[in-house]
């Protein structure tokens, strides 16, 4: 993703070199990389340009066999099934998570799990007064920043499905702001993920929290 960021702002700059204004976000398709060498440009950018173009090509394809691959080898991680249930939570997003949770077991309680991904408030004492401050950033600095990422991402998602994200997001965010509001609403959504791994959950209807009968 940061050599695909980075070629395609080397795109962006050659063309601002030009007397190009474009903005960046119309190179994140394929249509809009082809339209870039519509225009009037000189031989020798034309040339940089599409050879940065076709790196993009290239990265482009990379990432879809990975994510294929994320996919399908996550399909067989334990709690996998559960995690797709949730609505917000997608195949890759699941495969992500499943892998950096691991055995659900290994936590004793949500509150651990949530120390491990790192989005437990930093706690400070000074003259017997607790202090909340900024999330923490416990654990495996890889897992966690990964987890974390994903984990907001996904609840960003689930909270247009969830009712009951939805309103508690919208009271923390009225109190707090949204920065806060949608950490608090990862870490409720992470206690049901925590719940539903528990005890092998499987979702048939996660907006209104109605769990697939096992029997069946």
């Amino acid at each position: 993703m940061k050599s695909r960021t980075f070629y395609m702002n080397k795109i962006h700059g050659l063309l601002n070199s030009c007397g190009i204004k474009l903005k960046k976000e119309s190179l994140g398709s394929k249509k809009g990389l082809l339209k870039v060498l519509e225009h009037n440009i000189d031989e020798l950018t034309h040339f940089e340009v599409e050879m940065l173009i076709n790196q993009v090509y290239l990265i482009n394809e990379s990432l879809k066999k990975l994510d294929s691959k994320l996919i399908e080898v996550g399909q067989e991680l334990p709690g996998h099934k559960s995690l797709v249930s949730i609505k917000g939570i997608g195949e890759r997003s699941a495969s992500v998570l499943a892998s950096i949770i691991g055995d659900i077991n290994d936590f004793e309680n949500e509150s651990k799990l949530a120390a491990y991904l790192g989005i437990v408030p930093k706690v400070s004492n000074a003259n017997e007064t607790e202090h909340h401050g900024r999330i923490t950033k416990r654990g495996p600095k890889r897992g966690s920043k990964l987890g974390r990422t994903t984990l907001v991402q996904c609840t960003l998602i689930a909270i247009r499905y969830s009712p009951y994200l939805r309103t508690f997001y919208e009271r923390i965010k009225a109190r707090r702001g949204s920065g806060k509001a949608i950490i608090a609403t990862a870490k409720k959504l992470l206690g049901i993920i925590f719940t539903a791994l528990k005890n092998n959950w499987v979702f048939e209807d996660f907006a209104n929290f109605v769990i697939a009968d096992k029997s069946i």
